[in-house]
């Protein structure tokens, strides 16, 4: 059903000077089009499958220091330059990285002393111990942790995790009653704490004092607490802000042991939980974040809580190397799955548990829990989705708000992370119920989340978070305003572009199984320490085929006549827009996989891109686009850059015919148009042939479909209202 060269030459010649086209002529070969388009289906754009546009930064090499640290630490040459991309010149400095350093100082905390005091004279006096905690991965090990820690010490120690339906996150007063009501005296909070400066003056009100244990950002006024320990506050010279809620709780367990503590001893007793609620908040896995999940790692596989051994035979984790990768996506989301579905103080009784019986019950019943939240996340996503779909507007936006009735509050943050990451913006998705508004956003490097949620304080109840992840409250007929106070702030801002850091190129020949261990030498990976990513520049594409179902795809590559194998995961034949023949960047990840006791070479194509394309100037081009549309007023140089000409018009449009339309990443097709016209001035011009209704374009971030429609008549392109509505600067 391709057109022919002379009908393709009917086409370009009804673009008259004036950008001017004969609808008429082309309304057969329309009709044509869109017959193939429907054959060819929508799954790519129903799913809104594939992640947002990034901007790739591949780490200037330091060769001197690579060389360096071949020599001096016998590493092979490939591993020398990624630790010399780290920063590292030295042996000295790779054997810290590698092993990592412990630099444990509990009592250099503000407020550790205090805490300490309180707590021992409540041991002392056989007090009510009350740990309060949180229902995600990190307080639900925290209080496994403290709560087990205080029994062995003879305590009279009881715990609770809010409902996060029903209570939401942080201390509430009505739970503070129900811990009175059991007797206790103290509350210590543990991963959260920081910001209740209310329930904290309630509790007081009732006899009750407090420690606070917490690694959020605190508000500039304090808790009036006994005690309040956390690295971020503004008089805290302890450093370590990059701990997690359980990391401070483990500090606060150094503590309460004294200055000559055996800190190995208590690793011991408590790296498995430590190094799960570490993984779990996505904290950086530097300094004592490394230690405790290196010695988590160890602990886990041959763990003898009852619970979490079942959790991992119920997830199929039993007989597997543990990695701080398959620990983040099996362990943690079960865990987490008890927060968001059901009862979450099942987590603690998991972690707790010493009967076999109901170690098992528990790990089955959480492992359910944890399928329902996929459905239910799934759905949201789904419903999110479309809402974008249906208003492409707001795709104009710098953070992105979405909202739905009775949204499960458990999933939103998830599903925000997942928008997040396809359309490279922050965003927040909002559950409406009665005349409230609960919401849950997640961000990218370089944006302050809680600091623009901080702006709009006057229109939230209730908020909190850090600079990557924020929660909130507000009265549902305030949404709007949020949305556009929140965007006022962002756009007062220098635009953020979403990176993708590439360690160090790589020649085909250096992948291979060789390398593949020695980078286990890099574990554990995480943030901070992310795993490695390699790039192959400017290979050619020489085979594509479906594997697993058609669910996935192994690509064949070459480079100076090398070929690479490799795996591009969750992406059909129909949804990938290159070809055999393609150059192509690619960023992989290499590592070693065991399959039937033989370990095998295993190479994934995380990202790629049309080779030598500049990213991060079409990211900044897209986003002028955007201000364009939101009506802004342009300088003389970006409207020169983004307004099209006839030229412009019939490029596109002869790629457009010649292709039968076009689905796919919006970056191939302006590679495929030479690559030479400005990325923001593309996006536009198809914006003004779909108003002119020449075309049907769907849009969901970088994801296009483009299908021809049959008209009649002549129509003037250069009278768009899109184009008349450019405001340039004067």
């Amino acid at each position: 059903m391709a057109l022919c060269r002379g009908e393709i030459k009917k086409i370009l010649n009804n673009i008259g000077p004036n950008g001017t086209i004969n609808n008429y002529e082309l309304s057969k070969y329309a009709r044509k089009t869109e017959l193939l388009r429907r054959e060819r289906g929508r799954t790519a754009f129903r799913r809104g499958s594939g992640k947002g546009m990034k901007q790739w930064k591949v780490i200037t090499e330091n060769g001197e220091a690579a060389r360096r640290l071949r020599r001096e630490a016998e590493l092979s040459p490939v591993l020398a330059r990624l630790l010399a991309a780290r920063g590292l010149s030295s042996a000295e400095e790779a054997q810290a990285f590698l092993q990592g350093e412990d630099r444990f100082s509990p009592f250099s905390f503000a407020g550790m002393a205090e805490a300490a005091e309180r707590i021992h004279r409540a041991l002392d006096d056989f007090e009510g111990i009350a740990i309060y905690g949180d229902y995600d991965a990190d307080g639900v090990t925290a209080t496994a942790m403290l709560y087990s820690y205080l029994e062995s010490c003879g305590a009279n120690v009881t715990y609770y995790i809010p409902d996060r339906e029903a209570e939401g996150y942080g201390l509430n007063c009505a739970a503070i009653d129900v811990l009175q009501e059991r007797g206790a005296s103290l509350i210590v909070t543990v991963d959260n704490g920081v910001s209740s400066i209310a329930e904290v003056e309630y509790a007081a009100s009732l006899g009750i004092d407090v420690v606070v244990t917490d690694h959020h950002r605190p508000r500039p006024e304090l808790p009036a607490a006994c005690a309040v320990v956390d690295p971020h506050r503004a008089d805290c010279p302890s450093g370590c802000r990059s701990l997690s809620g359980v990391g401070v709780a483990f500090e606060l367990i150094l503590a309460l042991e004294g200055e000559d503590c055996d800190v190995q001893g208590l690793l011991d007793n408590y790296a498995d939980l430590v190094c799960i609620g570490t993984i779990g908040d996505v904290v950086p896995l530097i300094g004592e974040n490394r230690t405790f999940v290196r010695e988590g790692l160890r602990l886990i596989g041959q763990t003898d809580r009852l619970g979490l051994r079942a959790l991992m035979e119920c997830a199929g984790m039993a007989d597997r190397t543990l990695t701080s990768i398959n620990v983040a996506f099996t362990i943690v989301p079960r865990i987490n799955a008890t927060g968001r579905i059901g009862s979450p103080d099942r987590a603690v009784r998991l972690l707790l548990t010493e009967d076999p019986e109901e170690a098992e019950e528990l790990a089955e019943e959480i492992c359910r829990d944890n399928d329902t939240r996929r459905r239910i996340e799934s759905e949201i996503f789904d419903a999110a989705m479309e809402q974008l779909r249906r208003e492409p507007e707001r795709l104009l936006d710098r953070v992105l708000i979405v909202q739905g009735q009775n949204w499960h509050h458990g999933v939103i943050g998830i599903v925000a992370s997942r928008i997040t990451e396809r359309f490279g913006k922050p965003c927040f998705v909002l559950s409406v119920s009665g005349e409230e508004a609960k919401g849950s956003g997640r961000s990218v490097e370089g944006f302050d989340l809680f600091r623009a949620v901080s702006s709009c304080a006057d229109l939230l109840s209730k908020y909190g978070g850090h600079p990557m992840a924020a929660g909130l409250s507000l009265a549902a007929d305030r949404v709007e305003e949020l949305r556009r106070k929140i965007n006022q702030y962002a756009c007062s801002l220098a635009p953020v572009l979403p990176a993708l850091t590439v360690d160090c190129l790589v020649a085909p020949q250096e992948i291979t199984l060789e390398l593949a261990d020695e980078l286990a030498l890099l574990e554990p990976v995480g943030t901070g320490n992310p795993p490695p990513l390699f790039g192959l520049f400017d290979a050619s594409i020489a085979e594509i085929s479906p594997i697993g179902g058609g669910k996935h795809l192994r690509l064949t590559v070459t480079k100076n006549g090398c070929p690479v194998r490799c795996v591009r995961f969750s992406v059909t034949q129909e949804e990938f827009p290159y070809r055999v023949g393609d150059q192509v960047d690619l960023a992989l990840s290499v590592e070693a996989k065991e399959y039937m006791g033989s370990k095998l070479l295993s190479v994934c194509v995380r990202e790629l891109r049309p080779a030598g394309a500049d990213t991060g100037e079409l990211l900044r081009s897209r986003i002028r686009y955007e201000e364009a549309r939101r009506g802004e007023a342009l300088s003389p140089a970006v409207w020169q850059e983004l307004y099209p000409t006839r030229d412009d018009f019939a490029r596109l449009y002869r790629f457009l015919r010649s292709a039968n339309g076009y689905q796919g990443d919006a970056a191939v097709l302006w590679s495929r148009l030479g690559g030479t016209t400005a990325f923001g001035k593309l996006l536009l011009c198809l914006d003004v042939l779909a108003e002119h209704r020449l075309i049907r374009l769907e849009a969901l971030g970088d994801l296009l479909q483009v299908g021809l429609l049959p008209a009649a008549g002549k129509t003037d392109l250069f009278s768009s209202r899109l184009l008349s509505s450019l405001r340039k600067s004067e």
